[in-house]
């Protein structure tokens, strides 16, 4: 079983990071595995830039631990709209962040474990690094069918994927980080993962849909807590380091200065959407109104989150040309965004004749157009 640090031993890397760029360094030769204590996904990804922009790790590598609560997660290069349900994840609360290393999307719960391997970048191995993985689940469950595919991928039963990797390699220095699937809920993970988004053209890079599988379904006597100490266990015999996982606070800046405003811009809108590729929408959507049917034609180009030009085809015998032509202005240079464009459309409703029958229509055309956000 892991032992965890006492507090003497967080004292003393509490003040080995206090030294000026000293960087992260281990207490012990060779090597540091740290485990977060706390479950924000931002969090948790400022750690990593942290230990990436300040670590020196020419005579050492690190472990980094860490589990999130319910978040979707996406890649460097990729397209939210694209990859996910950004609807749902408003309605159940679900944080969607940026990740500033490349791959796919994943959905992070407290039954999914994130590990990441610092090294230099010359030694930097993502094979060497999942066999580990694989080793550490073996000595723990002989029994489990268990492999590391040629994309870098953890298989169980030789075709139900329970870790995806990712990295981050700078010039000197290196993070390889991947999940692997304990205990996590199946039916939000399949939910959010799922666009609903039609009509989008982009040149992000694309998830790979796969089958997964939580390794509590073969064997339900597995926890989380069991896996970090197997991991953490095997990794210490593997570079001959101290066993000891040292825990670590996220939000602590006498022990990592700065990490903070890394964790605010990782929340910002400007990074998590504004960062998204350009990409085009071209859809239709239905107006059922009164009895009849509308069809309506929506093409938008979409520049760092933000609407760079957009069109609305429907009938003038609908709704006044100028008032259609006043809501597509408003929408020009104004964020991908539904809570945005709620405040452009109550604004420009307010420059509307008192309508009544103006009033339900033009309602009706915002909820529609909103709900491609």
């Amino acid at each position: 079983m892991v032992l965890r640090s006492s507090l003497k031993n967080y004292l003393q890397l509490s003040c080995i990071l206090r030294t000026p760029k000293a960087g992260l360094r281990s207490t012990t030769s060779g090597g540091l595995i740290i485990q977060s204590i706390s479950n924000d996904v931002y969090q948790n990804l400022a750690v990593e830039d942290w230990i990436h922009d300040h670590m020196n790790l020419e005579n050492q590598q690190v472990l980094f631990l860490w589990r999130n609560s319910p978040a979707v997660v996406i890649g460097r290069h990729q397209n939210p709209w694209q990859e996910c349900n950004l609807r749902l994840l408003r309605q159940k609360n679900i944080k969607l962040a940026r990740r500033r290393s490349g791959g796919g999307t994943v959905y992070h719960d407290l039954g999914n474990i994130n590990l990441t391997f610092f090294t230099t970048r010359k030694k930097y191995e993502r094979m060497e690094n999942l066999k580990l993985v694989v080793k550490a689940l073996k000595a723990l469950r002989p029994q489990l069918d268990v492999h590391v595919t040629d994309r870098y991928d953890i298989l169980l039963d030789r075709q139900y994927k329970i870790s995806g990797t990712a990295a981050k390699l700078g010039r000197a220095t290196a993070y390889h980080h991947c999940t692997l699937l304990c205990n996590a809920d199946k039916f939000v993970l399949s939910s959010v993962l799922k666009s609903p988004y039609k009509g989008l053209k982009s040149n992000a890079t694309p998830s790979v849909p796969a089958s997964v599988k939580n390794l509590f379904e073969d064997d339900p006597g597995l926890t989380c807590e069991m896996l970090l100490g197997a991991i953490a266990e095997e990794y210490a015999m593997h570079h001959q380091i101290d066993h000891r996982i040292t825990l670590i606070n996220p939000a602590d800046e006498a022990v990592l200065p700065g990490i903070n405003d890394k964790t605010k811009e990782l929340q910002t809108w400007e990074w998590v959407y504004g960062k998204t590729p350009k990409f085009s929408v071209s859809t239709c959507f239905n107006m059922v109104y009164k009895g009849s049917v509308l069809d309506v034609k929506v093409d938008m180009d979409v520049k760092h989150g933000r609407i760079e030009t957009c069109n609305i085809d429907l009938p003038e015998q609908w709704l006044p040309p100028v008032l259609c032509s006043e809501l597509v202005k408003s929408l020009t240079g104004s964020k991908l965004c539904p809570n945005e464009t709620t405040a452009l459309a109550t604004t420009l409703l307010r420059l509307c004749p008192q309508d009544d029958e103006l009033h339900s229509r033009w309602n009706l055309l915002c909820e529609n157009v909103k709900m491609l956000m």
